[in-house]
């Protein structure tokens, strides 16, 4: 078996770098997004029940796909572009999940009934 000479390894390691790079383009900018989607939650947190679950097609505002729930209210959620969330509630305390958007709402509104948001 020939020697492997650097001439070899660099175009093996130019071929690797160009596949990769050509995998990459060929997947839709719209797919990267989704390995990191929140999964589904549904639990009673200080005696609310909040629920979160990716939302269905033509609920794709601010909140990146995703649906939030406070007693059976949508809680309006917004992805910002660091990953974190907030709420319509809770605005200017981003946190890491919709789950943690949730109680921050409930812990906000101290037993006060969520209104509905109108969404545009």
């Amino acid at each position: 078996m020939p020697e492997l000479s650097r001439r070899r390894a660099l175009t093996a390691a130019a071929v690797l770098t160009a596949s990769a790079g050509a995998l990459s383009a060929a997947v839709p900018a719209s797919a990267a997004g989704h390995h990191d989607s929140p999964g589904t939650f549904d639990e009673v947190y200080k005696g609310r029940r909040i629920q979160g679950r990716p939302a269905g097609p033509g609920h794709h505002h601010h909140g990146a796909g995703y649906a939030v729930f406070v007693d059976g209210v949508e809680l309006h959620v917004m992805r910002n572009a660091d990953g974190s969330w907030i709420s319509v509630v809770s605005h200017y305390d981003p946190v890491a999940t919709p789950r943690a958007a949730a109680r921050a709402a409930v812990d906000e509104l101290q037993g006060a009934t969520l209104l509905p948001f109108p969404a545009n």
